[in-house]
């Protein structure tokens, strides 16, 4: 298995990007085709022990900026970076592929090279969200702003076989993001599509869920249109920094403060790593024709790791077969 990599995609490229390919590759054996300027990338394997690792190199001579038109830099820039490792996929020459740049222009590539999934219509980023009982998945997170109700089915099908399939949850729940559990309350998409969900018997949909629900852990896939979830995704991560840094000041108020810190010291790095977003790695793009796995540009070498173990794991369980196979139960 190969796992194509946008080295030069992100607020942190090449440098994070290819020493995460490498960490990736000797904590679990990944096999990773770095794409991108050759010359920088040779820059930054310089100094690494890459023996035994199943590392390559292929050329790209343009880059995609983070400030780019997504559609537009997609259509003109053919060599870029992440078109070229796009074609990797379609050409059978990698087995996903992975962004952490533009998150448009990783969408409109992926979409324009590897097609979609017959039977959807529309694919959607789904995101990993923390919750009291463990994960839950919240999608669309930003790929679809306006939606119609069989989006939505589409969403919860896509989400149910990748929370079973790839994070091993059983029956997972599906619940339907709204402004209250009714299911006459909301607004026009958000009724139409809970009376979908309700019948298409395939899914075990427990009805609508309201926003403080949603890291209480009451269902495995959360759906809702792409312009909801975004904004639910943004707050939660901003929500989850300013706790850590109400934390901080706290534990640093004072002497008595300083001592209480560092003796529940390793209980603070549990809850860390609970909600750093690094932990998950990338985001799926579902409903491609194949594995397209997103990250935020900010990421470092550890959600690179992360990301290229979830493309792994995504290829490994046939999450695309299993979605195909999910949708065509409906038609």
């Amino acid at each position: 298995m190969k796992i194509a990599l946008d080295a030069m995609g992100g607020d942190f490229a090449p440098k994070e990007i290819v020493l995460g390919a490498v960490v990736a590759c000797r904590e679990f054996g990944a096999e990773v085709i770095l794409v991108g300027i050759e010359n920088e990338i040779k820059k930054e394997l310089n100094g690494q022990s890459l023996s035994g690792l199943k590392l390559e190199i292929c050329h790209a001579a343009e880059t995609i900026a983070m400030d780019e038109h997504p559609a537009n830099a997609v259509k003109r820039k053919k060599d870029s970076s992440l078109m070229v490792a796009n074609r990797l996929v379609k050409e059978g020459k990698a087995n996903a592929v992975i962004s952490l740049g533009n998150t448009g222009a990783a969408m409109a590539a992926s979409l324009l090279t590897l097609g979609r999934i017959p039977g959807i219509k529309r694919p959607a980023i789904a995101s990993l969200m923390p919750t009291k009982t463990g994960i839950s998945i919240i999608l669309d997170a930003g790929a679809n702003a306006d939606c119609e109700p069989d989006n939505l089915l589409e969403f919860a099908l896509m989400g149910s076989a990748y929370a079973e399939q790839v994070l091993g949850l059983s029956n997972p729940k599906i619940g339907l993001l709204s402004i209250g559990e009714e299911e006459t309350k909301g607004n026009k998409l958000t009724v139409e599509a809970h009376q979908l969900l309700k019948g298409s018997g395939k899914l075990n949909f427990i009805g609508n869920i309201e926003g403080r629900d949603i890291h209480r852990g009451v269902c495995d896939v959360i759906v809702c249109d792409g312009f909801v979830g975004n904004i639910v995704l943004k707050m939660s991560e901003g929500l989850a920094s300013v706790m850590l840094s109400w934390v901080k000041e706290a534990i640093t108020d004072n002497i008595l403060s300083m001592t209480g810190g560092f003796l529940i010291k390793g209980s603070l790095k549990k809850i860390l790593r609970r909600m750093d977003p690094a932990e998950y790695g990338g985001m799926p793009l579902l409903g491609l024709n194949g594995i397209s796995m997103i990250g935020h540009g900010s990421s470092k070498a550890k959600a690179v790791k992360n990301a290229i173990k979830a493309a792994t794991k995504a290829v490994n369980q046939d999450i695309v077969g299993k979605i195909g196979q999910a949708v065509a139960k409906i038609e």
